[in-house]
């Protein structure tokens, strides 16, 4: 899973002073998940069936005629402080993120939701209530936005499999056009060759992200670029050129998904992943006084 660092954190007082004083660790904070309708799944005893942030509870907070998806987490781990610290913590995040997802997958199957940014913190439910009333207008276009819609990721890798190897390159008993060539002039010739073949598959992988857009076009109804994953990020073999999210109405995720694979048949060297259905996180981009902190990406 991706992440995005938080950015927005609330808090009743100066955080380092709340650290002095020993009030931050004894505060509870309301973390929210995201913004929802309110819907006849999402009651109370539903919403005890997920597990939030710090082994915490779910509960709705509403107004403004949404509401938002919010969970008690202890003061000494999310205040302003402990979460620049907790930030760099690979450990911690993967655990957060992994929870603040289960959170947000678990009311996108009931409702419509505008998921925010991993550890969006409030000083309580009130300040919740606040930003709910005073982005009520922009929470409700987004929500009708997303209605009906799910999120697919598509990645292109751009790699040098075994069947791109040269065939010239010489074999086992030494033949082929290097043979009798010197050491020096054979290498220089593999590194021209290894270069071109990596140059032709980047041109393939860059076709097949042209294609896909192609495909998509007509069903899905936003496309949203990311920048391409490296090292760790990046799973599997190969040279993440494209990295790509589009919003699709559920009920075509299949034909998208065909496309999608269609579109690429026929390019050498390119792999190509396709991930999802998600909750829209790389639609819910929230500006203005109303942002309570973005949005977290899988």
């Amino acid at each position: 899973m991706t992440t995005e660092h938080a950015e927005h954190t609330e808090l009743p007082e100066d955080p380092e002073r709340a650290e002095r004083t020993g009030r931050a660790r004894d505060t509870e904070f309301s973390y929210a998940y995201a913004v929802v309708r309110p819907a006849a799944g999402l009651d109370g005893d539903a919403l005890r069936e997920v597990e939030g942030v710090a082994s915490g509870l779910v509960r709705l907070v509403g107004a403004g005629g949404v509401a938002a998806a919010v969970g008690s987490v202890p003061g000494r781990e999310f205040s302003e402080a402990a979460l620049r610290h907790h930030l760099e913590d690979l450990e911690w995040l993967e655990e957060v993120a992994r929870a603040h997802h289960g959170v947000v997958e678990f009311l996108a199957a009931r409702t419509t939701v505008l998921p925010l940014r991993l550890a969006t913190v409030y000083v309580d439910d009130e300040r919740v209530r606040e930003v709910l009333r005073g982005g009520a207008g922009t929470f409700a276009r987004l929500l009708d936005r997303f209605a009906g819609h799910v999120e697919w990721g598509v990645k292109v890798y751009a790699g040098l499999p075994r069947d791109l190897a040269d065939p010239d390159a010489p074999g086992p008993s030494g033949t082929g056009p290097d043979a009798d060539a010197g050491p020096g002039r054979s290498y220089l010739r593999m590194r021209r060759r290894e270069r071109e073949d990596r140059e032709a598959v980047r041109s393939a992988a860059a076709e097949a992200a042209r294609r896909i857009e192609e495909a998509a076009d007509g069903i899905a109804v936003e496309l949203a670029r990311h920048r391409p994953q490296q090292g760790e990020l990046a799973a599997g073999s190969g040279e993440n050129v494209a990295n790509d999210s589009y919003l699709v109405p559920g009920g075509r995720s299949e034909e998208f998904r065909d496309r999608v694979r269609r579109a690429t048949r026929g390019l050498p060297g390119v792999r190509v992943e396709i991930t999802g259905p998600w909750a829209p996180y790389s639609f819910a981009v929230l500006t203005g006084p109303e942002a309570p902190g973005g949005t977290a990406r899988p």
